[in-house]
């Protein structure tokens, strides 16, 4: 059984993906606003948490527990993941923006470590754990939502909007901070106004949440569904249930592919859009205001990059970008944040920072199409979501809160390779891909293999001969 939404010759199908695509995006944006407006203002709060000390040990506490959300990532990719996979994405997508809500509100009404002393920081922890369940749950969710809702043949161009939507997210947090900092003091910043932001990220993501209600469903998910409820109906055992970690475990290939192209796209894309931040202002000198002004330039031509590498993906092939990703950033991350930490020059930090990005670009843009198209639609969602959160927990969760302990240490220099060798990795994994445009599971909707344009049909088997 075919939907409109997934066929491209049909104008009013066409208007519908680009309708349920927004939907998602929109929610995704909040949902990153809420997580990276942490790390955008943990330099004006972190002494509101903790004890005083060095700038840099208040910053490092603040990374530690920004690290910790990340650990409750896997739980959500699990719990949100199987959730989406049994119940559907749009209930999974409403679920995690809620939780998002109530972590951001939790943050805004917590009083200073001045006033309830270790309670502080352990409320903090909290609001963290549960954005760390919301936000390993929405990745999984919404790249597989937008994955499936996207045209045939422009796979690659639509779910690329799901970073669009994060870097917005991001941007909104910085822009927020740049407003902010220019209608309060920094006195008035440490005091109360990093408050601020979580408030308006919280009546946000309620609103997106009654927004999120009115998305379609994938024509994935309804087909799959309509499968085992006519199994049922004739009185057959439906073959598998949907989202299980036993059904998963079916997957090995799959599942260290996932692992491999994530590694290093993950940890470049938080040390370029998160920890430059602090290293700009920690260890090139670099004014805050300027910092912030920089970032929210970078971060903005990043995000107009997506689709553009989206859209290419689909012309070329996943593997030849996610290569271009591989290559450059093991060759050039020592480089450029070398010649990073040496200068003052607002223009040349810009200039490095985007040469990263643009590198980034290339795994960033594809993250949720090339995992999307190696499991089939019972599993997909949780095939995505745990592996990517695992991966996120253990490398780039610990990637910011690693590189200022190495500053600590005075061996900051230390970080950059660590980058590097994550980088290589999944550099390793990118030339396993399937040559050429490659098969994907998301054509049909039953899940079997399909081809889109001119793929060839051997690059399909190439996954399973890996």
């Amino acid at each position: 059984m075919r939907h409109t939404t997934s066929n491209p010759a049909s104008s009013t199908g066409e208007r519908r993906v680009v309708a349920n695509v927004v939907r998602g995006c929109i929610g995704n944006l909040v949902e990153w606003y809420d997580w990276f407006v942490y790390a955008a203002f943990s330099v004006f709060f972190a002494a509101s948490f903790f004890p005083k000390s060095s700038t840099t040990a208040q910053l490092l506490s603040t990374a530690l527990v920004f690290a910790v959300g990340f650990l409750m990532r896997p739980i959500g990719g699990y719990i949100l993941g199987r959730y989406a996979d049994r119940y559907g994405r749009k209930n999974a997508l409403t679920l995690s923006v809620l939780m998002m809500a109530a972590g951001s509100l939790i943050i805004a009404a917590t009083p200073s470590f001045e006033a309830i002393g270790m309670l502080a920081p352990a409320l903090l922890v909290t609001a963290r754990l549960i954005q760390g369940l919301s936000v390993g749950g929405e990745f999984a969710s919404s790249a597989t939502y937008l994955s499936e809702v996207a045209t045939p043949g422009r796979r690659g161009f639509y779910s690329s909007f799901q970073y669009v939507s994060i870097i917005l997210g991001q941007l909104a947090a910085l822009g927020v901070q740049i407003i902010l900092l220019q209608l309060l003091t920094l006195d008035q910043m440490h005091s109360w106004g990093w408050r601020v932001p979580f408030v308006i990220g919280a009546i946000a993501a309620v609103t997106v949440m009654l927004f999120r209600r009115g998305m379609d469903e994938s024509d994935q998910y309804k087909d799959e569904a309509a499968r085992i409820a006519a199994e049922k109906a004739s009185g057959t055992t439906p073959s598998a249930k949907r989202g299980t970690l036993r059904l998963l475990l079916q997957y090995p290939k799959q599942l260290a592919m996932v692992f491999g192209l994530a590694i290093g796209g993950t940890v470049a894309f938080y040390t370029y859009t998160t920890y430059l931040q602090k290293y700009m202002i920690n260890t090139s000198g670099i004014a805050p205001e300027t910092v912030a002004w920089i970032n929210f330039a970078a971060l903005f031509v990043y995000m107009l990059l997506q689709p553009v590498a989206g859209l290419v993906s689909d012309r070329i092939g996943r593997r030849k970008v996610m290569l271009f990703f591989g290559i450059g950033s093991t060759v050039l991350t020592v480089p450029i944040l070398t010649v990073l930490g040496n200068t003052t020059n607002a223009f040349v930090a810009f200039g490095l920072m985007m040469t990263g990005l643009v590198i980034v670009t290339a795994y960033s843009a594809l993250s949720a199409i090339v995992k999307a198209e190696l499991f089939p639609t019972k599993v997909r969602a949780l095939g995505v979501g745990l592996p990517h959160a695992i991966t996120a927990a253990l490398f780039s969760g610990t990637a910011e809160p690693l590189a200022l302990a190495l500053k600590q240490a005075g061996h900051e220099s230390a970080f950059f390779y660590y980058v590097v060798g994550c980088s290589a990795l999944t550099l390793v994994a990118a030339l396993f891909m399937p040559k050429g445009k490659g098969g994907t599971t998301l054509d049909p909707a039953t899940g079997s293999p399909a081809r889109d344009g001119r793929e060839d049909d051997r690059d399909g088997r190439e996954l399973e001969r890996v």
